[in-house]
């Protein structure tokens, strides 16, 4: 416990314990501009999503995999993409993760169909996953002086944050003055910015890298038992929950996943050593997370569906609508979740949050076509905001707690993996909930419709009583989620002396340490 912080730090990323390279503040300017490109990304194309599907008929069933084809590809490669970052060099990795998602973002621009636009969303996905993980180590191994470390992180997490003001803002610009395909086109100039000043600036420190074979068949695995478990929902929205195929889709899942969990219990260099997530306080935030992100991801595609369709709000006033949410996120996470974590334990700051995250969902359930964007959307958006960033702020401390220094990495992704997962099957779970409800409603109350104009009326009522029910599962997973911490998050307040060294769990973490 008495070890430096910043030799702690060295230890458990395999750097020297000194200052750095001289150029790891130009460094991190190109490393933030990638972290922005990748986060405006998430948030940019569903403000262009309703304008897309209609170019490219694409159908309602099917739209949630512009948003679930990324998120799923994303998290499901997260823990491969750090491991080949061990293996190639971080810079490297960093630099090839940039060339493929502009590429990717040049096919979904020209994307001529629903299944090019899918599977552009894809490719993006896939070189984010190798992206993301090498530009956090590469922050981990450059900067090791306690002081500049946080500021450095601090930095990367405020334009995290801010990232999705600008793809909600930036995303309604591109859609109504130009047209959709620049919210693709537009990352290509970041990528090709961050990767030319990566290979000229970055100069990634020697050593560190993990030689070890890569884990194939966990790769596979856990890959395809995620794309089983989210295509079944997919599936249950148009063919029932007792459908053979969906049926037989869940059941792959669970035979995938389990031989997946087998599989690195005997394997001698595992994808995801089990000893990360079975520590009690990382498995409650990695759950937790996972289930509150699953009620968040799912909402954002109804609210923008309501501001736009039903509302008849433009897209760049859809993005403007979304800034309250923003905003209260910076301040749960820089004024509350940032200021207190250090003097109360986790948990007395993510369950609260979660549960004030739960009512701002619970006033979103009664919108109605009428409804005004004062009234219920915007507090709604303020509440669900400040709770997430509350709860998120000392989750994202707390993952590491203990860890050793060669499962540093892992478990930083797999708080990644975590919220891409809980993202992909929130999207489709929620959109299959929220159309099934639809339908029903639609059914029952179109015979009454005499008219063209009552008919269109049902149709809207239907859809915002769909989006109703899907929100207040919504509610119910984050009531659950604030549970599952006060049950399982049992960690003191952090030590902020110490960074996880891995001689116990008594060593807590006040910066989180994310080296590959």
């Amino acid at each position: 416990m008495g070890t430096p912080m910043s030799e702690t730090a060295a230890k458990a990323t395999g750097a020297p314990a000194q200052s750095g390279d001289a150029n790891r503040w130009k460094a991190l300017v190109f490393i933030a501009l990638a972290q922005l490109m990748v986060v405006l990304d998430a948030t940019i194309v569903n403000i262009a999503l309703p304008s897309a599907q209609t170019d490219l008929g694409i159908s309602d069933g099917n739209r949630q995999w512009v948003v679930t084809a990324y998120a799923l590809a994303f998290g499901g490669l997260l823990l491969f993409g750090g491991r080949i970052a061990d293996l190639w060099g971080r810079k490297r990795a960093f630099v090839i993760g940039l060339t493929g998602f502009a590429a990717a973002s040049a096919l979904g621009g020209a994307a001529t169909s629903g299944a090019m636009m899918f599977g552009a969303r894809a490719l993006q996905g896939v070189f984010g996953a190798m992206l993301a993980p090498a530009a956090l180590s590469l922050l981990a191994v450059m900067f090791t002086d306690a002081k500049e470390r946080a500021k450095a992180f601090g930095i990367y997490g405020a334009i995290a944050g801010g990232g999705g003001a600008v793809g909600f803002i930036l995303g309604g610009v591109l859609t109504e003055y130009l047209d959709w395909r620049w919210t693709f086109f537009v990352n290509i100039p970041f990528a090709v910015v961050a990767a030319l000043g990566a290979y000229f600036v970055i100069r990634e420190p020697e050593g560190g890298r993990n030689r070890n074979p890569l884990d194939i068949p966990g790769v596979l695995l856990s890959t395809l038992g995620l794309v089983s478990l989210v295509y079944g929902f997919t599936r249950a929205e148009t063919d029932g929950w007792g459908d053979a195929t969906t049926v037989g889709l869940f059941v792959a899942s669970a035979v995938l996943l389990i031989a997946f969990v087998v599989t690195e219990m005997r394997i001698k260099a595992p994808l995801l050593p089990l000893r990360v997530v079975l520590d009690r306080n990382r498995g409650g935030i990695y759950l937790s997370l996972g289930i509150a992100v699953i009620a968040m991801f799912g909402t954002f595609l109804f609210l923008t569906y309501y501001l736009q369709v039903i509302k008849g709000f433009s897209p760049i006033k859809t993005g403007f609508a979304f800034l309250p949410m923003i905003a209260g996120m910076m301040v749960g996470s820089t004024q509350i979740g940032a200021r207190l974590m250090t003097r109360v334990p986790a948990r007395t700051l993510m369950g609260p949050g979660f549960l004030v995250a739960a009512a701002g969902m619970l006033v979103m359930t009664q919108m109605e076509i009428g409804s005004s964007y004062a009234s219920t959307i915007l507090p709604a958006m303020l509440l669900l905001g400040l709770g997430m960033g509350t709860a998120f702020m000392p989750a994202m401390s707390l993952a590491t707690l203990g860890v050793e220094p060669r499962d540093a990495g892992v478990a930083s992704a797999m708080v990644n993996t975590s919220q891409q997962v809980g993202g992909a099957i929130g999207t489709a779970l929620l959109n299959t909930i929220a159309a099934s409800a639809t339908t029903a409603y639609i059914k029952d109350h179109i015979a009454t419709a005499t008219s063209k104009s009552q008919q269109q009326l049902v149709q809207m009522e239907g859809a915002v009583h769909g989006y109703a029910n899907a929100i207040w599962v919504a509610v119910g997973m984050l009531v659950l989620a604030a549970v599952i911490v006060v049950a399982l998050v049992n960690a003191g307040k952090p030590d902020t002396t110490t960074v996880a060294s891995g001689e116990g769990a008594e060593d807590e973490v006040a910066v989180p340490v994310v080296a590959h």
